[in-house]
């Protein structure tokens, strides 16, 4: 059985990570979704949100698909996992250099573990989620960058923050 992971802090999860898991799932035949806790970085929503939208967004009729969270080591996760490969997306030469970086260390601390890089979708390419995370937070149009139950969890967050 083959099974990939697709790691992330998915906040928020953007339209162009929902292409990255779509293909994923044609090369896996189970696919985790899993969102890394990561202390150093301030989060817009909880892991437990993060995985909401996930779960809500990522309904996948038929498909393999479990979404979790880890914390620690993504090699150590994987081995725990039974994980075949990472998938991670690529927007510009920029990821390549911080992914490939990535790569290799997970290779070093997981030898039987490939990484399988996938450039992101042109309409896709630019969209990260810090700037959606600023476009939003000014009240700007976010809907063709996320899914519609995202731009809300967007707009709530971001309407509470002002108040």
């Amino acid at each position: 059985m083959r099974i990939g992971i697709y790691p992330g802090s998915f906040d928020p999860l953007t339209n162009g990570h929902l292409d990255i898991i779509e293909r994923s799932k044609k090369i896996c035949d189970s696919l985790i979704i899993a969102v890394a806790k990561n202390s150093a970085k301030k989060a817009l929503f909880t892991i437990e949100e993060r995985l909401e939208i996930l779960a809500t967004c990522c309904v996948c009729e038929g498909a393999a698909i479990e979404i979790a969270s880890f914390d620690g080591l993504l090699a150590e996760y994987c081995k725990k996992k039974s994980v075949n490969f990472i998938v991670r997306g690529l927007r510009a030469i920029v990821d390549f250099e911080y992914e490939y970086a990535i790569a290799l260390m997970n290779k070093k601390l997981a030898p039987d573990i490939e990484t399988i890089f996938m450039m992101s979708r042109g309409e896709y390419s630019f969209i990260s989620s810090n700037i959606v995370k600023e476009v939003a937070s000014y009240g700007g149009d976010v809907s063709t960058l996320v899914p519609q139950f995202v731009q809300e969890k967007l707009q709530e967050r971001f309407v509470t923050k002002c108040i």
